[in-house]
């Protein structure tokens, strides 16, 4: 039987302020934490910014309810800066800034592949590609950093679910943000579906551009601090193309219930998959007091809209993300897309080819690297350091880094530093040669 959260009692408001020992829970050990104990709690603490942060405009922003209802919402924001801290404080103290980012982007990656692969809209879902590409470039740049500051290699963070390899390189990412402005889906046809996907991935990326813009700075590593601050500047425009695919007509109420619906369907998920027995607890509290939002919320929606919520959310759970690996998607994509590009008119999409002399990205690149691009210094720098650039994934992918890269590159607007497919098949080859130099002596 489909699990109805509006047929459910969910937990009363007055029960779920908690206690500090209570929202400070036990951080899990980063050692033995499964990735997706990692990606869970990442995702869950970006969701509960988005809804924390939605509740103060709503109460900015709406005149015409009653001072009851907007008590109500205010004591709903306060219960969800104390899921958010719960979330959030699960990360433990000797997770550094660079393993937690790893983290962060293997969210990235694996939530848009598995969105994308359950999004009914045809046009939605090329958005989701075009995003996932990018993230995936991030862990890739990240990856290089992580193991040489600090010897981490990316399969101590990912554990072998998510390829680390050159994706759509970064460098190309950063565009005229009018670019990233897509269509809209209309509120009266969208499948509940395809909202709670959307303010998913939104509520991911936000939270993404977050954590970089509080934490960049964290290290000396001058290079470091750069590629920080680049990677925050494409997350701001994920978010600007994310929150862009959202019908504006939705009214304030309708956007309320859709942040509480998918509050409650992530939720529902994490409890559904989580292995952590002591996190499953929380995300089986969480889940009743969601409920018991969803329930307050949907009676306002009647009281003012004079419908039922259903017309919104439909009848029954959505499932915004299964976390499991998405490996043989993500490679499909890559390959196809790679050299996709934001088309002129701001709502399709061509390849580099097709790029016209005045596409509005090229000032926007040509200025941000003038000097040179952060992301790319870390190949070279790792070039140095390790030979080649720091890869993990099957064989049948890593033969093709280089023809990917070659597919990838843009041919104007292209950094003064940038490793250039030329140079990168010379890395990979001084690797081979000192590897089997290395074999022999042993």
């Amino acid at each position: 039987m489909a699990f109805n959260p509006l047929k459910e009692k969910g937990m009363a408001l007055e029960k779920q302020l908690r206690n500090w020992h209570q929202i400070v829970a036990k951080p899990y050990k980063k050692q033995q934490v499964d990735c997706y104990t990692r990606t869970r709690q990442i995702l869950m603490n970006g969701i509960e910014v988005e809804a924390w942060g939605f509740k103060h405009q709503f109460n900015r922003f709406m005149s015409n309810i009653d001072s009851e209802d907007k008590i109500n919402i205010s004591r709903l924001g306060r219960i969800e800066n104390q899921q958010q801290m719960t979330c959030n404080w699960l990360c433990p103290e000797d997770q550094s800034v660079l393993e937690t980012t790893l983290g962060y982007e293997q969210v990235a990656v694996d939530l848009t592949a598995w969105l994308s692969q359950n999004e009914p809209d045809k046009y939605v879902k090329e958005t989701f590609d075009f995003g996932l590409l990018e993230d995936f470039d991030h862990l890739y740049r990240y990856s290089q950093y992580a193991y040489m500051r600090e010897g981490i290699e990316p399969n101590d963070i990912v554990q072998g679910k998510t390829d680390v390899i050159i994706g759509r390189p970064t460098q190309h990412h950063h565009n005229c943000n009018g670019l990233r402005l897509r269509n809209h889906y209309d509120k009266t046809t969208a499948s509940p579906q395809t909202k709670v996907n959307i303010l998913t991935v939104l509520s991911g990326e936000q939270q993404t551009h977050n954590f970089y813009a509080e934490h960049g700075f964290m290290y000396g590593d001058h290079i470091l601090r750069e590629t920080y601050a680049e990677i925050k500047d494409v997350e701001e425009e994920h978010v600007t193309m994310y929150e862009s695919l959202i019908d504006p007509n939705e009214t304030m109420l309708e956007k309320l219930l859709l942040h509480e619906f998918t509050e409650v369907c992530n939720y529902y998920t994490c409890l559904e998959d989580e292995v952590d027995d002591e996190i499953k607890k929380i995300w089986e509290i969480f889940l009743d007091i969601e409920i018991g939002h969803l329930q307050i919320v949907s009676d306002m929606f009647k009281k003012y809209e004079k419908r039922a919520p259903e017309e919104v959310i439909g009848s029954e759970i959505i499932i915004p993300c299964r976390f499991k690996s998405q490996k043989t998607y993500v490679q499909k994509i890559l390959e196809k897309e790679v050299d996709k590009r934001l088309a002129p008119n701001g709502k399709y999409y061509n390849t580099t080819d097709e790029i016209p002399d005045d596409w509005a990205s090229y000032k926007v690149q040509e200025k941000a690297f003038e000097i040179s691009a952060p992301s790319e210094n870390c190949i070279n720098i790792i070039g140095f350091y390790h030979d080649r650039d720091m890869v993990e994934a099957d064989e049948s992918l890593k033969n093709k880094e280089v023809m990917l890269l070659k597919k990838g590159l843009q041919k104007t607007a292209v950094a003064k530093n940038t490793v250039l497919p030329d140079k990168l098949e010379n890395m990979i080859k001084k690797h081979e040669q000192r590897k089997k130099m290395k074999e022999k002596i042993i």
